[in-house]
């Protein structure tokens, strides 16, 4: 019995730890408790098991892996920085202003209202990256107006819920910079791997929204006239897009040419986008009538999050900051924007300050927990059950990355998505370097995975934040003063059951077309060792060219006035101070062709 135990360490210690995790035991006592336990098992089974290699003085490590590997990581500094922009950003009520505002410009369309859910909740995974605070701020502003209009409830509820979760894989996501940190790839390569599959599922979000207004119409009517106060007017914005448009290309091709391509782009795109905005802005200010309310509310609106997001992404994307510098202005950039809107105060400040404490306080709890867990299953070789385990499975790496896609969508309906990013993902990447899958690839296919874990039953987090701002009972409309009734939670349940769907989906798109995410390498140059020819230099005499060696003056014979020059080496005592093809001489300097 003892044999067979210390034989199967690893996948029991696997076992164990998940089942507490499932329990419900806090994860980072859990990974810490399961990992000492289960290394004091260790050591005493090392005489029985040549598999195992744990011995007492490993656990002098600890404290290096916590400061080196966790404390130390520039990384994770972008997490911090990115939690505090979208906290700030959510108490600038800018989730509000902007569901008011697309929603009346898309309000003619039939179901104008839930494509407005669905580019608001992308714009505000670009900047809040936060699923809690898109799906109750929607929640609590478009579904009232959603249900006022006699949408379907279930369509309402299931559009919300994973439109708020779009802020798990647009960057910047947190998702993405844990992701990264556990693959030991770039935060930047997983931001620009995930642009092309974030774009297919916002547009995947919107196709369904059409098909919907056309087999079942009444699940999505139009805004009704009466309710559009900001009245018509798209012309006059379609005329100050093309204004910003080709003040961008004056700006470029003209204006600022002495500029690196970089910037060049960046001063081109502000100065279009500037001119735009501070028109509507006098527009509004001084009642000049040059634009439609219409057209001037979406500009003020949209330019500063779009702004928001090009400073962070377009920096990151154009080079000129990493993740964690583009974080830090991303930050910045949200405290100026509540405080131009008047809406920061000390309190709010200091709100935003304690969440974003608790939540990078919680991330290394989590990692350091999983660290102690880490030591220990790799000491009983639990990575290397783990690889034979998955190597061995049919169909290769198309295999090997639909197991998986099962195996986290099941951990992802109990366990939280920090959880699964630090203790599966790590166990994951052995394997996946063995069958050559590109991790960038695979970090994007776990990113599309955890965020449909936000969505699934029972435990899918942005069930219970839209769970928690929907009225289970009857309530009264603010807007009509009808009576209407509640919201049941099966009715939500029922409702992201076709999101699920267009996340597979995604994924499956994603799996079978890899150029979707690996064209971040498009501009990387690579050199094929196997085309570099060495060519050797033929010996003579002298040489222009300033990168040759000179073996001293023909006419001297010694090398000449300078000290350094080495003799010429003649054939004979008589040759050397002679020229010819006999001596030493470097007519073709040493040369790299690259076939």
């Amino acid at each position: 019995m003892t044999d067979l135990i210390a034989h199967n360490l690893a996948p029991i210690m696997f076992v164990t730890v998940m089942a507490l995790l499932l329990l419900g035991y806090p994860v980072a006592f859990t990974l810490a408790a399961g990992g000492l336990a289960f290394f004091v098992l260790g050591v005493e089974f090392s005489s029985i098991s040549p598999e195992i290699h744990l011995f007492w003085p490993l656990l002098q490590s600890h404290p290096d892996r916590f400061f080196g590997g966790i404390m130390s990581n520039e990384t994770l500094l972008a997490v911090p920085f990115f939690t505090f922009m979208g906290i700030i950003l959510e108490r600038s009520r800018m989730a509000e202003d902007l569901l008011d505002t697309i929603g009346q410009l898309f309000g003619p369309v039939r179901g104008g209202v839930a494509y407005a859910v669905v580019l608001v909740g992308a714009l505000l995974g670009a900047t809040t990256g936060v699923v809690a605070a898109s799906v109750m701020a929607m929640g609590l502003i478009s579904l009232p107006v959603m249900l006022r209009y006699s949408y379907d409830r279930s369509f309402a509820t299931g559009t919300i819920a994973a439109s708020g979760t779009l802020a798990q894989i647009v960057p910047p996501s947190l998702v993405l910079i844990v992701m990264a940190d556990q693959l030991g790839r770039s935060v930047g390569d997983m931001y620009i791997g995930a642009l092309y599959p974030s774009l297919l599922v916002i547009a995947a979000y919107c196709l369904y929204v059409f098909v919907m207004t056309l087999i079942r119409p009444k699940a999505a009517p139009a805004m009704p006239a009466e309710a559009r106060t900001l009245g018509n007017g798209v012309i006059s914005l379609f005329v100050m897009v093309a204004v910003a448009v080709a003040l961008y290309f004056i700006g470029y091709h003209f204006l600022f040419t002495t500029l690196g391509d970089a910037w060049r782009l960046v001063a081109a795109m502000v100065f279009g986008v500037l001119v735009v905005y501070l028109v509507a802005i006098a527009n509004d200010r001084m009642k000049l009538n040059l634009l439609s309310r219409l057209s001037q509310q979406v500009i003020i609106v949209l330019v500063p999050p779009l702004a928001l997001i090009f400073l962070v992404l377009g920096t990151i994307f154009l080079g000129i900051a990493t993740p964690t510098e583009g974080g830090a202005m991303g930050a910045t950039g949200a405290l100026i924007l509540a405080l131009a809107k008047g809406r920061l105060d000390l309190r709010s400040l200091k709100n935003a300050l304690d969440s974003t404490t608790k939540l990078s306080a919680f991330v290394m709890m989590i990692l350091m927990g999983a660290r102690v867990f880490s030591l220990t299953f790799y000491g009983i070789n639990g990575n290397v059950w783990i690889e034979d385990l998955l190597t061995g499975l049919p169909g290769g790496e198309y295999g090997f990355l639909i197991v998986v896609t099962i195996i986290v969508f099941i951990l992802g309906c109990f366990l939280d998505f920090f959880e699964i990013a630090f203790i599966m993902v790590p166990l994951l990447v052995a394997p996946a370097q063995a069958l050559g899958i590109d991790l960038i690839w695979f970090g994007i296919i776990l990113g599309l995975n955890l965020q449909t874990s936000f969505l699934t039953p029972p435990f899918g987090f942005s069930l219970f934040y839209l769970r928690s701002v929907t009225p289970a009972g009857e309530w009264t409309d603010k807007g009509t003063g009808r009576i209407m009734q509640g919201v049941r939670t099966l009715q939500i349940y029922k409702g992201i059951i076709p999101y699920i769907a267009i996340q597979f989906l995604v994924i499956l798109a994603v799996i079978f077309f890899p150029q979707l995410v690996t064209h971040y390498k498009d501009d990387v140059v690579t050199v094929d060792p196997d085309s570099v020819t060495i060519e050797m230099p033929s010996f003579g005499g002298n040489v222009d060219d300033p990168f040759s060696l000179d073996f001293g003056d023909s006419s001297e014979g010694s090398g000449g006035d300078d000290p350094f020059a080495l003799p010429d080496l003649g054939d004979s005592p008589s040759d050397s101070g002679a020229s010819g093809n006999d001596g030493l001489n470097l007519d073709d300097p040493p040369s790299l062709n690259f076939n």
